[in-house]
């Protein structure tokens, strides 16, 4: 699963450079996280580090992006080959 950052984010910049696969990105109002390339830090470190870092807690999993542990791990694997 990926995750989500909501509408409260307050673009204080603490999560993107945390992100191990660049899933994190300046959006039009808000920072967005790119399902593509999410693994919940999966592969790199044992919790999200986002969500870590969040000052305001506006990142939570992704209800249309479901993954299990396994999925995120293949998706690691991919996007560090």
């Amino acid at each position: 699963m990926a995750l989500l950052i909501s509408d409260e984010c307050i673009n204080c910049d603490v999560c993107e450079p945390e992100c191990p696969n660049g899933a994190i990105s300046q959006g039009e109002e808000i920072y967005i996280i790119s399902a593509d390339k999410c693994t919940e830090c999966v592969g790199h470190h044992d919790t999200p580090q986002c969500i870590a870092v969040c000052p305001v807690d506006c990142i939570s999993k992704d209800p249309e992006n479901i993954e299990d542990k396994d999925s995120l791990y293949r998706k690691f694997v991919l996007l560090t080959a």
